[in-house]
């Protein structure tokens, strides 16, 4: 059995954080005057500088070594041909079938998925081509001009994110609005500025069961009916992007207009597939092409490098060194790029609910502590927010930069400005200040590691390169950990308990602890009207899929 904490390289590792406790960053650049050029990767466009971090070469050697005793390379192996590594799930996990750009088969319980991955791409590329040319026309015949992405989670993070990080690309003629949150205030907002007429409505949820997005989509299709007609025909306004096609077309949704992907696409992992649609209809469906390429080529990357050579594996396992050796609790993710000002949150899930486990997989507790807490923001705002803490204060906190380099031409002294101020707060996190030799108020102690990556430009392919090089991080850590990265029970538990708590509120039990009940006893007397699920409106109903047309519409109107 894999006992990591028992090894004789997880021992060393130990007895060499202890060694190298007084190091600093900046004496191992004195030392060895390659360091930069020893410790810098680069693939296609991106470039990652981790030289600013506090390892020696006899750490990265015993990391290396940590990483060649784990199961990753078998794991790595079966993730990229199919087998079942979703253990508790029995799933595969496949995410990197759906940006495959090579020509061969990949079997899944024999069956070579390769030909259905090609057919729904096909399928976007039919779909995206008509809605962003205008022929596809609303029920009164005129062109959509507003896409609504009803989802949560992966069905909403990842094509919000990748859609608002690639706006200098998007369709002229098109306005993307994202609904996640089951606060009524957000759907109320978005729809309040929207016109049944020329309003495209995108379901995105893997069940079809997602209670969030459920309630928002039925709140979504009661505007569109109220505002138009009750015998309106939907199928020019609802699409589905579902495993559930049953489902789906039992809210009203045309079976032509359900987009399918598979169990084994994981949500936080699946931006890639279908899920993916409003990326497509943003930035076109060749855009979307590059997409997965740049997602493929660091697939490529993963698979073959040399472990000592590889970027998804070094960024890993100095997040490694630092949790499990240095004490670090949490990782900040800082895009010195305003378009990816979504990028942490995206990270976020990717890396928390992945790795998030106390259970290895052989369901044993582990003994060592597991994913990091991810959080961020864009520079420069985070200088002037909580960088005086990463600073001065008592916390360890790597930091991954992030940023472009091509300026846009009208600002380009604003880029100027936004890069130098990344390196210089590299320089002075590595550095810091303590020109007085003396300890005051002032003194900045330096000593704070970081990784730098950098592209070329905030391209499709670029974008996609540095998805997929977190995903594969996120994947090496729960390898070398023994954990079941692609699982999410904790998350599965709220929503559980979310739905028996909605359905008992009306009722005296006695099944939950006393601050529960007393909790739900307030919110009931609040209510003024029995939960959604439990009250069905006409509206609620699901419109009849026909070819006729409303011949008289209401005044447009936001829902009550």
């Amino acid at each position: 059995m894999y006992q990591l904490s028992s090894s004789v390289t997880w021992k060393k590792l130990q007895a060499l954080a202890e060694k190298t406790q007084s190091d600093r960053i900046a004496d191992y650049f004195n030392q060895d005057a390659a360091r930069f050029d020893k410790m810098s990767l680069r693939l296609g466009e991106l470039f990652l500088d981790y030289s600013k971090n506090k390892v020696n070469d006899e750490v990265m050697k015993a990391l290396i070594a940590l990483a060649e005793h784990s199961p990753l390379r078998q794991r790595r192996a079966q993730m990229f041909s199919g087998d079942i590594i979703n253990v508790t799930e029995k799933r595969p996990v496949l995410h990197t079938a759906l940006r495959n750009r090579g020509d061969d088969a990949l079997m899944v319980n024999g069956k070579d998925v390769m030909p259905d991955i090609r057919a729904g791409l096909k399928k976007l590329e039919a779909f995206t081509q008509k809605v962003r040319s205008g022929e596809w026309k609303g029920y009164s015949g005129k062109r959509i001009r507003h896409i609504v992405n009803i989802g949560i989670g992966g069905s909403d993070l990842g094509p919000n994110m990748v859609c608002r990080a690639l706006l200098n690309y998007k369709h002229p003629d098109l306005s993307f609005h994202f609904i996640s949150n089951v606060d009524g205030q957000h759907i109320r907002k978005v729809l309040g500025g929207l016109d049944p007429e020329t309003t495209l409505f995108i379901v995105s949820t893997k069940t079809f069961s997602t209670q969030e997005t459920l309630l928002n989509a039925k709140t979504a299709r009661r505007w569109f009916l109220e505002n138009t007609s009750m015998q309106t025909d939907m199928s020019q306004h609802f699409i589905a992007v579902s495993t559930n096609q049953a489902a789906a077309m039992e809210f009203g949704i045309s079976r032509d207009n359900i987009f399918e992907f598979w169990a084994w696409v994981g949500g936080r992992y699946s931006l890639w597939s279908s899920i993916g649609l409003p990326i497509a209809l943003s930035i076109g469906y060749d855009r979307f092409i590059e997409l997965l390429e740049g997602a493929y080529e660091m697939d490529r990357h993963f698979m073959e490098a040399p472990l000592e050579h590889n970027m998804p594996v070094i960024l890993a396992l100095i997040g490694i060194w630092y949790i499990n050796f240095l004490g670090a609790e949490t990782q900040a993710i800082i895009p010195y790029d305003q378009a990816l000002h979504q990028l942490p949150a995206f990270l976020q899930q990717l890396d928390m609910e992945s790795n998030g486990k106390s259970v290895d997989m052989d369901g044993h507790p582990v003994d060592y502590a597991t994913g990091p807490i991810v959080w961020g923001q864009t520079g420069s705002n985070g200088q002037h927010a909580f960088f005086q803490l990463l600073h001065q204060g008592t916390r360890f906190v790597p930091i991954d930069f992030i940023a472009s380099l091509e300026p846009d031409e009208k600002t380009e002294e604003h880029h100027f400005a936004l890069l130098t101020n990344m390196l210089a707060q590299a320089n002075a996190f590595m550095n810091g200040d303590q020109k007085s030799g003396l300890l005051d108020f002032s003194t900045c102690p330096g000593n704070r590691p970081s990784n730098i990556l950098l592209m070329e430009k905030l391209s499709p392919r670029n974008l996609g390169a540095l998805i997929a090089l977190y995903e594969h991080k996120v994947f090496v850590q729960g390898a070398v950990w023994n954990i079941n990265s692609f699982d999410q029970w904790g998350v599965q538990l709220g929503k559980r308990l979310a739905t028996e708590i909605s359905r008992n509120i009306e009722l005296k039990s006695a099944d939950y602890d006393q601050s529960t009940q007393g909790l739900m006893e307030i919110v009931r007397s609040h209510l003024h009207q029995a939960p959604a699920q439990n009250k069905a409106t006409p509206a609620d109903k699901p419109a009849k899929v026909t070819d006729s047309t409303a011949t008289e519409r209401k005044k447009v109107s936001t829902p009550s």
